[in-house]
């Protein structure tokens, strides 16, 4: 018998508990979000390369939130895509404010010896990862060298 590869990480746990509450109240849309995020993480532990619990979901949070621009805003697609972002952002870690990332920015800017958008965005991008939109980050960094 071959030993079978299960995704029981605390985020795995918590989407699971997360899904039998669900079903008890009958929250259909919640429950499918649920239930989508969970195949995620199994499908990701099975992978050769298997990535961290938090990115499998941060990843799938900006997939959902690139695609809002897809559907116009009646369609019904686009508020289910929405009901979907609800649901995933509150497995997200807490996001932090302009004003955080600026200070960071700041602070590493400081730091280096030659501050270049490289060596800034090198420094900075593991300190918000998945807690900061990246590309709002880099044209923040882009003024603040400017």
């Amino acid at each position: 018998m071959t030993e079978q590869k299960t995704a029981n990480g605390p985020l795995y746990t918590k989407i699971n508990d997360d899904i039998k509450v669900a079903m008890k109240a009958k929250e259909k849309e919640r429950l499918q979000a649920l239930r989508y995020m969970k195949s995620m993480l199994m499908e990701n532990t099975t992978s050769k390369k298997p990535i961290p619990e938090m990115d499998v979901i941060v990843k799938h949070h900006k997939k959902l939130k690139d695609g809002l621009t897809t559907f116009p805003a009646e369609h019904p697609m686009h508020t289910q895509t929405i009901a979907e972002l609800e649901v995933v952002g509150a497995y997200l870690p807490q996001q932090l404010s302009v004003e955080e990332v600026t200070s960071l920015i700041n602070s590493i800017k400081g730091a280096l010896e030659s501050p270049n958008m490289g060596a800034i965005m090198k420094e900075l991008q593991p300190k918000i990862k998945g807690k900061f939109d990246g590309k709002k980050a880099s044209d923040m960094v882009k003024a603040a060298i400017e």
